[in-house]
């Protein structure tokens, strides 16, 4: 029981609740398309339940992985050597096996859901399992990392409506960039390390001052992609202040980084962006509850 909590602890399982929001977006959306319907409709619980599983279930694999396939860059980090498996608290071989817990829940979700949400499942797989590895031959890793965190929005609205519609596609380009740009951020402490090591990445690259241009140009993509998902689904006056206090958000989140300064990496990356995610799912719960 004491290496399942150890587990628990190295994939961050409590920080789940901050992913949660983009899922449930893309489930709360794809209940009220398309936005001629009017007012606030609801998933079933059983879509509820699903996608709540689905989700944790995909991070939790996603996380397993990662830090399975950098069990031996992470030892020589000194960022990272003190993780649960280059400490030997956690065999790669109980990683491992904790991970494949989580596919065998992750397919009884899909499975649970619809058809189409299975026949996605292992394009889903492949990214998720894909992603850890890029970072050894392109420095386009930042976008595979977001494109599969955009998995959650999309694969919501495809669970709840066994479709792919265009709000589905705008959601995910919102996270692929989002999380792309967060994730440029906090590249950025890892620079020496990967140039070292030979790994790719943007500010091993290019630098770091490329590295924190290049995140505030996805932001304002994220921002774009989130204001024609309010266009094309309709959403009001709510939807719209959600929406500037987002962007208030990552103005600040920005200014707590420079290329010389990133003593407040882990604020700007894990505080102020699980208020962003709960920021925007909420003021769009509010929007369709108005509409």
């Amino acid at each position: 029981m004491t290496r399942f909590w150890i587990f628990l602890e190295m994939v961050r399982f409590e920080h789940t609740i901050f992913a949660l929001p983009f899922a449930y977006l893309g489930m709360a959306l794809a209940a009220g398309w398309p936005a001629s319907v009017g007012g606030m409709k609801l998933p079933t619980w059983h879509q509820f339940v699903w996608i709540t599983v689905a989700m944790a279930a995909a991070r939790t694999l996603a996380f397993a992985l990662n830090r399975y396939a950098d069990r031996h860059y992470d030892a020589r980090n000194p960022r990272t050597a003190n993780r649960p498996i280059p400490t030997g608290r956690l065999s790669s071989g109980a990683t491992l096996g904790y991970g494949a817990v989580a596919l065998v829940v992750l397919a009884l979700a899909a499975w649970q859901l619809n058809t189409l949400t299975l026949m996605l499942l292992p394009g889903a797989i492949l990214l998720l399992v894909g992603y850890s590895y890029t970072k050894r031959f392109t420095w386009l890793s930042h976008w595979v990392l977001g494109a599969t965190d955009g998995l959650a929005p999309a694969g919501a609205w495809v669970a709840v409506r066994a479709a792919v519609d265009l709000p589905a596609w705008l959601l995910w380009l919102a996270v692929t960039f989002w999380i792309a740009g967060f994730d440029l951020i906090y590249a950025c402490q890892d620079t020496d390390f990967d140039r070292e090591e030979e790994l790719y990445s943007v500010p091993a690259r290019f630098g770091n001052a490329v590295a924190l241009w290049l995140a505030r140009v996805n932001h304002i993509l994220t921002v774009l992609m989130l204001v024609a998902v309010g266009g094309v689904m309709g959403l009001g006056w709510i939807y719209w202040l959600g929406l500037s206090v987002v962007v208030g958000l990552l103005i600040y989140e920005h200014s707590l980084v420079s290329p010389t300064d990133l003593s407040r990496v882990n604020l700007a990356f894990f505080t102020l962006n699980g208020y962003i995610a709960v920021t925007i799912f909420v003021a769009t719960l509010l929007a369709l509850y108005v509409r």
